[in-house]
């Protein structure tokens, strides 16, 4: 249960000067958060440049849609959103240039940007700092509002090879006091055990801000303990993956009902944003939104955000217990593992696998529904990956499990996922 969260609503329905405060807000207008350092309003939905809508060029290679991303920039700035997050690695290494297309249209005085040391292969100095002054030229920026070490999770080793050791965090420490940076963090997917030395080190290094994963699921293991630390710690919190990776949009259907009961003038996935923005910690929710319709339906959430209640919170407490007795896979499609070499669609597999299970489109012995369910599943699957990038091919190799920061046992996952499509095609279970 979410126990904590009455705590955390008491302290944020007032408003009040400080950190995680929520500004006074008209209807219909964006929540701002103050950052505590320099006082600054930054939307409470940060837009998560992660998913941007996707075309092909001239030659039928992968590419952005620029005129539509363009578009979904002017409608979030027009709308009082002001906090864009990207990264050197996000779609395909052109988030960022897209990105800063589209918001140099704009006073630079009136969006924050985010991006990352996304330094996941090459630890040296040169390429880091090569890779640092990229996302300066591709944003079109002279300064970044909040710069993060990217997906903290490996241990202390892997942390002081990427950023200690050869200087990589000394210079950007220099850049923050050059004012170059104006915020330094750092994005975290790591265990309690890690967290709490990166915290040992705040005296050090001043970490202005940490973004991590939480919603009403997730709260309930490690992200609760992250959370509460850091606010007693004084540090702002950006959440990531509030949606669980879209899986708190598409919930089962009598889950869906049971939220729509309690209030059903919002949208499923609204339970899941203004459960993160109730606690008063939070700078930011991050949010990538593809699509019109996502960024118009995030905005009723937080236009202005409608704090949870003390019973609100006991239900999604009691929703998110219901959620995990569902056998998912906790993929959030970030596609950190990706490629894999041996050309599986691991991201995909898992998302269809998902979906049909939110569906109710799994097979299950005995059921009176079973041929129908085998048929759908066994059609959708060969319709939505394809043959030669199925489970089967997977040789548990396991160069995908370091790079997931939901720490799946992807080859274990893939052996089971095609077990069952086996026992599906051979007509029983």
């Amino acid at each position: 249960m979410l126990v904590a969260g009455t705590a955390a609503l008491a302290a944020c329905t007032g408003v009040k000067k400080g950190k995680g405060t929520l500004s006074p807000s008209a209807s219909g207008e964006m929540t701002l958060r103050t950052n505590p350092k320099d006082g600054s309003k930054v939307s409470l939905l940060g837009y998560g440049c992660m998913r941007w809508p996707e075309t092909t060029d001239d030659d039928g290679r992968y590419a952005l849609d620029q005129e539509e991303i363009n578009r979904l920039v002017d409608k979030a700035l027009e709308s009082g959103v002001n906090y864009f997050d990207t990264s050197p690695v996000y779609c395909r290494g052109l988030s960022e240039k897209a990105t800063g297309i589209a918001l140099s249209r704009h006073p630079r005085e009136s969006y924050a940007v985010a991006t990352k040391m996304s330094n996941f292969s090459q630890y040296d100095f040169d390429s880091a700092r090569s890779m640092y002054e990229k996302s300066m030229r591709e944003l079109q920026v002279d300064y970044i509002d909040y710069y993060l070490l990217h997906s903290l999770g490996g241990g202390r080793e892997d942390f002081q090879g990427r950023f200690v050791d050869n200087g990589v965090l000394d210079f950007l420490l220099k850049e923050r006091e050059a004012g170059r940076i104006r915020n330094l963090g750092f994005s975290f997917h790591g265990s309690p055990a890690l967290f709490d030395y990166l915290m040992t080190l705040h005296g050090k290094y001043h970490w202005d801000f940490v973004q991590i994963q939480m919603n009403y699921v997730d709260y309930n293991g490690d992200a609760r303990y992250l959370y509460e630390t850091l606010e007693k710690m004084g540090i702002p919190v950006v959440i990531m993956e509030p949606l669980l990776g879209g899986r708190l949009a598409k919930v089962p259907d009598f889950i869906g009902q049971q939220l729509q009961q309690r209030d059903g003038s919002k949208s499923i996935a609204s339970w899941a944003f203004r459960f993160c923005g109730t606690f008063p910690g939070v700078l930011i929710v991050l949010s990538g939104m593809t699509y019109m319709e996502h960024l118009e339906d995030n905005l009723e959430s937080f236009s202005p955000l409608q704090p949870l209640d003390a019973g609100d919170i006991a239900f999604l407490g009691d929703t998110a217990v219901k959620l995990t007795k569902y056998p998912i896979v906790p993929c959030t499609d970030c596609r950190y593992c990706m490629p894999c070499p041996y050309g599986i669609d691991i991201p995909g597999i898992f998302a269809h696998y998902n979906r049909c299970v939110n569906e109710g489109d799994v097979a299950v012995e005995g059921d009176p529904s079973y041929r129908k369910a085998r048929r759908r599943y066994l059609r959708s699957y060969s319709r939505e990956v394809f043959p030669e990038h199925q489970a089967d091919k997977c040789i548990a190799c396991g160069k995908c499990v370091p790079k997931c920061p939901q720490r799946i046992k992807i080859p274990l996952m893939m052996q089971r996922i095609d077990g069952y499509v086996e026992e599906l095609k051979r007509g029983k279970f």
